[in-house]
């Protein structure tokens, strides 16, 4: 009979690059976060839209390039030589991200009148399974390596 500590790196075995995944999202989530925090509680004011949304892209600015070392090296485990091609679709990919995340911005807290740090922090659970997605489908892609496909540890 497996113990309890064999049952859960078993599953930490089968759901490593999820889990690793969702460890990073929640760091560059807390990166993300920090930075905006900083801008509206400094020099930016949340109630003016476009100071709003320049608190909204400086955060995201800071977050994906945390973000894209961090994927690297911890979660997809990328072997990519040609990096600035791989940065540059991993920035793209979150382009589109950061235009979804504009968008719940202006509509929660310009459109709605919701606080604009609860509808940053609604916003970020759409954004981190909209960011996997992309980042596993177009921008770390690998080629199956010779073997089972295991990757190394942290």
């Amino acid at each position: 009979m497996k113990t309890i500590r064999e049952k859960l790196l078993a599953l930490y075995r089968r759901y490593r690059e999820q889990i690793h995944y969702l460890i990073v999202g929640g760091l560059t989530t807390v990166v993300s976060l920090a930075a905006y925090y900083l801008c509206v509680t400094t020099f930016l004011d949340p109630e003016r839209p476009v100071q709003l949304q320049a608190a909204n892209v400086i955060s995201w600015i800071c977050a994906v390039t945390f973000a894209y070392f961090a994927n690297r090296r911890f979660v997809f485990y990328s072997q990519e030589q040609n990096r600035l091609k791989e940065a540059g679709k991993f920035f793209l990919s979150r382009v589109a991200t950061l235009l979804m995340e504009m968008a719940v911005m202006w509509l929660g807290v310009t459109a709605l009148g919701i606080n604009d740090k609860i509808v940053k922090l609604a916003a970020q659970v759409i954004i981190i399974i909209a960011n996997y997605v992309f980042s596993k489908l177009l921008v770390f892609t690998r080629k199956q390596e010779a073997g089972n496909g295991e990757h190394h540890n942290l």
